[in-house]
């Protein structure tokens, strides 16, 4: 008897079958339900939150050393591309300045002395060379007197001596013209060598004086400062930074498995932290770094190690943003990002391949242009004041 009620086992209810069953259908609803949706939806998107926002910072150094007088700006403040940011003291530069001014006005008139010596020194070479034609009649007509005895031979040998003085008085003369014309030939008062060299002494320490006021390279925002008042700096010192705001990107650190489907130009949305998902940026994939993140970075990862393990690598991926957008809502650089890629388009050439018709961008600046046309200003003012009605 306790033998058959040990054997006898719990039979399920014909409820809980139910259950298990309705469970059992749900999971298996939800899963072909959840892989429809990834086949349909998710697949053609790729996201990541290891993304920042970037930009240019750019770095403003001293071209010369000196003496920090004053500092036009401090940080987060919006400063214009061309507008001074930092001076220094250009005591010196203005005395070196003054003394090649001078140098310059010397050269231009004993360049001016240079070319009157040509007239004078022709017209004294012409007068020499009257003096043989005079010598040469002289000694002709004592020559023609000599045999009727009314010239003695003494009065022939005077007559032979200043003839050849008078020609070595005008080889002498043509000599010095042409060494004269060897200093003026083929040039001007203003194209002269003397005048060029210290022209050019000018406008090297015109040049240098310019550069004791640093201006913005770029329009943007200061960051970084470092440089004091009274500070003595050094060229290549760096002093502060510039952020121009209106031209920053993405880096979207992806996997490696998920560059594959990449491609330029597709549709990026993004979301900053700092305004949450109620603000959406959109951009489009501009290109791909040319190595992983641990490539480039301070201490690259040794793999030749024994101890190698493999983890997974992220790759940056640049993404241009909407300048309105960014003008609408400013981000600021190093901000958290959320990026969602469409890769549905599969157009496009792969964000790994280098496309050869991309266009390169240029980064320049026009605020350091004026300085050498300032100077030649300059130096031709002197010029035309030191040289009279300005012909040679």
């Amino acid at each position: 008897m306790n033998t058959m009620q040990e054997n006898e086992q719990p039979v399920p209810s014909n409820g809980r079958k139910t259950r298990l069953l309705f469970v059992t259908a749900v999971l298996a609803v939800a899963g072909i339900g959840y892989g429809a949706y990834w086949k349909t939806v998710l697949s053609k998107y790729e996201q990541t939150e290891d993304a920042y926002a970037a930009g240019n910072v750019v770095q403003v150094t001293p071209q010369i050393a000196g003496t920090v007088l004053a500092v036009n700006g401090d940080d987060t403040e919006y400063i214009e591309a061309g507008k001074p940011l930092i001076a220094l003291d250009k005591t010196d530069s203005k005395v070196a300045i003054e003394q090649a001014e001078a140098q310059l006005a010397q050269a231009v008139r004993e360049v001016r002395v240079l070319f009157a010596n040509n007239a004078g020194l022709q017209a004294m070479a012409d007068a020499r060379a009257v003096d043989v034609e005079r010598a040469k009649a002289d000694l002709s007509r004592r020559q023609g007197l000599a045999n009727t005895g009314a010239i003695s031979a003494e009065e022939i040998e005077h007559a032979k001596t200043s003839l050849k003085a008078a020609e070595a008085a005008l080889t002498a003369a043509k000599d010095q013209l042409a060494s004269n014309k060897v200093m003026t030939d083929n040039t001007s008062v203003a194209q002269h060598p003397n005048v060029l060299r210290a022209a050019a002494r000018l406008r090297e320490l015109l040049v240098q004086e310019s550069r004791t006021v640093i201006p913005a390279p770029v329009s943007g925002y200061i960051a970084k400062r470092a440089v004091q008042v009274g500070q003595r700096v050094a060229p290549g010192t760096p002093l502060l930074s510039v952020v121009p705001l209106n031209s920053l990107w993405v880096d979207a650190n992806f996997k490696e498995g998920q560059i594959t489907k990449m491609r330029i130009g597709q549709p990026v949305t993004l979301h900053a932290d700092l305004y949450g998902d109620d603000i959406t940026y959109h951009g489009k994939i501009a290109g791909m770094s040319a190595g992983t993140g641990s490539a480039f970075s301070l201490l690259p990862a040794q793999n030749a190690t024994g101890n190698w393990i493999k983890v997974v690598q992220r790759i940056p991926v640049r993404i241009a943003l909407d300048p309105k957008e960014l003008e609408k809502n400013p981000l600021r650089v190093g901000l958290s990002m959320h990026v969602q890629v469409d890769i549905s388009d599969q157009s496009g050439k792969p964000v790994a391949v280098t496309a050869a018709d991309n266009k390169t961008t240029v980064y320049q600046t026009a605020v350091f242009d004026h300085a050498v046309a300032d100077a030649d200003s300059r130096i031709q003012k002197i010029i035309r004041e030191h040289s009279g009605a300005g012909k040679s």
